[in-house]
């Protein structure tokens, strides 16, 4: 088989992904073996690949690979979510561009357009992965939405309303006035904006006062329902009892008391608005408080903004405060930082709103998947600083809003039957609602005109919380082989900004519905960010085309570079120049191999030099192994990937080639190249998982294999015995054959002229290592001897030293007069450096930092200037 000149990755990954696929060496189904189980992350269907994904999958990969190589039945299942909020938004905007207006069609005729809109562009982010190696079980490929899936979901659902964990509740909800759908508490993120605080003057009824109160809102003073003070405010005693007039609309609302008001806060007197705040809405519910919604679902006002109506909040909010100011009502204006909630899918801010929505009972329900964590460790976290985090949120857990006020999404089962919201029943089926609906409500006449289904539909949480189970039919067929077989899983690897939306509700689903765990370790991944620590986002334009780094680096060099990526607390400063790394590395392996086989093989007897070598790297290589597999025991995956680069590059290409190469146009002994081309394979073995495509395009040129001898589906390496007499000979070994080769470039000495080499106080590196020095530095001979050598130059090994005589090879009045001249410029050097330092006044008043700079610059000329004086002693 030809062997390219250059490594060229598109051709091979191309042509060696083709060959996996055909050959089905990624599908699964139960067998004897041991299984190993990933189920992937599923990304959103309107994803396309982008910098997070590449770390995440490149994990998994390796994850799911070297299982496969360790002849554990590796399952590794892909698949997608259908992201309600961000594909109805897609679909939206889609048909806007069409000229079609959501509000104008029926939900089936959306349905119809947003699946068209999936089959067409979702899904891109699947062959994405295929560019960057990923083994998945395509055969396996689950979407959210598929009809098995959402079986999964409506048979849960009902479940747990019969086990009455689903209520319906008239709640203050998080409202994305853009996506038009209420929040969970965790899609909701924080940030701190920099906003005003506004103080405003009510009149009090009757009177000529008015009392002043602080707000961040005040377009909202327009539904406001009381004023509140603190009864211990003796400032606002005498109120007690009256109305405030609220600006604007003149509406007298009353003054109450409540120890909730914090006197210290702004004038310590609070406007209610029970409508538009959690908070207040406990205190309009305490003291039956009118609520006056002012906000229509897109966050514009209603009819009770008055001349604002059809307006936008924020507009509203900077013509309200022009009004105020203008009438007298505006006392003043402070700049006041507070956090404001954003909506985690559309960055829109949201709104606190009272609605009717589903909710989840959680504070049972999670108890089984704490105690998993944080006590039987049945599930274990990798970093384990993550249980903590893990810890707070299942502690201060609240009711899961499960409902969505959107059309894409499985449609909640609850079929109403009357006219009033109670009168309503929850089943899997229509049919199963009409017949449960004719028992409840005692008539049978009931037909199914007579129902009238939920509009909203689930949270996309909801589906994805039984991923793990409902990707096996682990849901509607509890005993089928495959989740028998598959659950739990084996390893998630996942971000840490998920652990609430996903992976605790795993776990929690996990214990709820199969009373076991989802999975047996969760590795946590970092953010990307980018050199400067920043976080990768399209706004900063930091983060890189994935695609494009495939297309220059190739798909193992971008792998290589992820790996490599040094680490910032969890996160990973990704720098680009490292795919290039990864790329050189994949030339320094391929250029290796082209050596290798190079070579023409004779029957010659094997070289002491060859044996010794061969013998080293292979306790050199058992002691890898043995690192390796600690590292990935420990998730520490970067590490066993660096561990492989040095063994690969160091011991391999730039040690064990160089002593076994054969002399100039001269054949390799056949023992020699088979050893060698064993520990090839070894190296491929072990490289396979992160480089996977370099190492099947080498292990195919290596000899004609048929499909079932693929590298993919090799054997992992058994851990061996380690030599450590050996790796420490070498070791010694090495550094006199680089104190050699120091002296020859320094000193001009070409390597074809052979060198004499004597060394003092004989505790070398063996005699068998001999060999080896005289062969990678043309030493004709070494010899021990008793004292020093006349006219040499030396370097010293731990406590030998080591003389070269360069009489013949350089000049030798010529080097001592370069010596001297260099010994003499030394120590005028450190002449200066001491005088400065005997110097009160600097070593007292100059930073700690330059007085120490100062004292290394005097040891560093003081040790050089031994070395040079050394040096001359035996050239004199």
């Amino acid at each position: 088989m030809d062997i390219p000149s250059k490594y060229e990755p598109q051709s091979v990954e191309n042509q060696w992904y083709d060959y996996w696929m055909e050959n089905k060496y990624f599908h699964s189904v139960p067998d004897d073996r041991e299984p190993y189980t990933i189920v992937i992350p599923p990304p959103n269907v309107t994803g396309v690949l982008h910098m997070g994904h590449m770390l995440n999958n490149t994990l998994q990969d390796i994850l799911i690979r070297r299982a496969r190589l360790q002849g554990k039945n590796a399952c590794w299942v892909p698949g997608m979510d259908h992201a309600s909020i961000a594909t109805e938004a897609k679909v939206v905007a889609k048909l806007k561009e069409e000229g079609i207006d959501k509000a104008t069609i029926s939900r089936e005729d959306f349905l119809e357009h947003a699946w068209d809109w999936t089959h067409k562009y979702g899904g891109v982010i699947l062959e994405q992965l295929k560019k960057l190696g990923c083994s998945c079980d395509w055969d396996r490929t689950k979407f959210t939405m598929d009809d098995d899936m959402s079986a999964s979901v409506i048979k849960v659902f009902v479940d747990l309303y019969k086990k009455g964990l689903i209520y319906r509740g008239y709640r203050m909800v998080n409202w994305d006035p853009l996506a038009k759908t209420t929040l969970s508490d965790e899609e909701v993120i924080y940030e701190e904006q920099q906003g005003k605080l506004y103080y405003l003057a009510y009149p009090v009824e009757g009177s000529e006062e008015r009392v002043i109160i602080a707000t961040t809102r005040p377009e909202t003073i327009l539904g406001d329902t009381a004023i509140c003070v603190n009864p211990e405010d003796t400032r606002y005693s005498h109120l007690k009892g009256n109305n405030a007039i609220v600006p604007l609309c003149d509406r007298p609302i009353p003054i109450i008391e409540d120890n909730y008001v914090d006197m210290e806060f702004g004038t310590g007197c609070l406007k209610v608005t029970p409508a538009h705040d959690e908070n207040d809405k406990m205190l309009g519910e305490k003291y039956d408080l009118e609520t006056i919604d002012i906000f229509n679902d897109d966050a514009t006002l209603n009819s009770n903004g008055l001349h604002y109506k059809g307006k936008d909040r924020f507009v509203v909010r900077k013509e309200i405060v022009k009004e105020l100011h203008e009438k007298g009502f505006l006392i003043k204006t402070e700049d006041y930082t507070n956090k404001v909630g954003t909506s985690e899918r559309t960055k829109v801010v949201i709104e606190p709103r009272l609605s009717e929505q589903w909710f989840l009972k959680m504070e049972d329900l999670v108890k089984p998947a704490m105690k998993a964590v944080m006590e039987t460790q049945e599930v274990k976290f990798y970093p384990k600083k993550f249980e903590n985090t893990y810890k707070h949120w299942m502690q201060n857990i609240r009711d899961w809003n499960i409902s969505r006020q959107l059309w894409w999404g499985q449609r909640i089962p609850a079929y109403y039957y009357g006219d009033g919201s109670s009168d309503l029943v929850v089943a899997e089926s229509p049919e199963a609602a009409l017949e449960l609906a004719r028992k409840q409500s005692g008539n049978p006449a009931l037909s199914m005109e007579d129902l009238r289904q939920e509009e909203d539909v689930l949270d996309t949480w909801f589906s994805s919380w039984l991923w793990p189970i409902s990707v096996f039919g682990g849901i509607l067929e509890p005993d089928n082989k495959e989740v028998q077989y598959y659950y739990p899983t084996s390893d998630l690897v996942t971000a840490p900004d998920i652990i609430f939306f996903w992976v605790s509700r795993m776990i929690i689903a996990g214990y709820e519905f199969r009373g076991e765990k989802p999975f047996n370790n969760v590795y946590f991944t970092g953010l990307v960010r980018d050199k400067q620590r920043r976080k990768m986002s399209k706004s900063l334009g930091n983060s890189p085309d994935a695609l494009k780094l495939i297309e220059n680096y190739g798909a193992d060099g971008v792998r290589v570079g992820l790996m490599l990526s040094s680490a910032a607390g969890n996160d990973l400063l990704f720098d680009e120049s490292l795919c290039q790394q990864g790329k050189n590395f994949a030339n320094k392996i391929w250029n290796a191999f082209r050596l290798v086989k190079s070579w023409e093989i004779s029957d010659t007897e094997q070289p002491t030099a060859s044996a010794m070598g061969i013998a080293w790297y292979q306790s050199r290589f058992n002691a890898a192994l043995a690192l390796i597999e600690d590292h990935f025991s420990k998730y520490r995956i970067s590490d066993a990937l660096m561990v492989i680069y040095k063994l690969i590059w160091d011991d391999f290409c730039s040690w064990l080639l160089e002593i076994v190469k054969p002399p100039y146009q001269q054949p390799i002994d056949a023992t020699t190249y088979k050893a060698v081309i064993s520990l090839f394979e070894a190296n491929l073995k072990i490289l396979h998982p992160f480089m996977p495509f370099l190492s099947e395009a080498i292990w195919q040129h290596m000899e004609k294999r048929c499909p079932e001898e693929a590298l993919i589906i090799s054997s992992w390496p058994q851990e061996g015995p380690v030599g450590n007499d050996l790796i420490e000979g070498f070791r010694i070994a090495r550094e006199v054959i680089s104190g050699i080769r120091t002296i020859r470039k320094e000193k001009n000495i070409p390597m074809k002229e052979p060198l004499d080499l004597f060394v003092l106080d004989a505790e070398k590196a063996g005699e068998s290592w001999d060999t080896v020095i005289r062969k990678l530095t043309n030493v004709s001979a070494i010899t021990a001897v008793q004292q020093k050598v006349d006219g040499a130059l030396s370097f010293r090994v731990k406590s030998n030293e080591y003389f070269i005589p360069i009489t013949g090879h350089v000049d030798i009045s010529e080097e001592i007069n370069k010596l001297q001249e260099e010994l003499n410029y030394t120590k005028g050097f450190l002449a200066s450096v001491e005088k400065k330092l005997s110097n009160e006044r600097f070593v007292n008043n100059a930073p700690e930092q330059v007085v120490a700079l100062e004292k290394k610059k005097a040891a560093d000329a003081q040790a050089k200037i031994q070395t040079l004086e050394k040096s001359l002693a035996g050239l004199e």
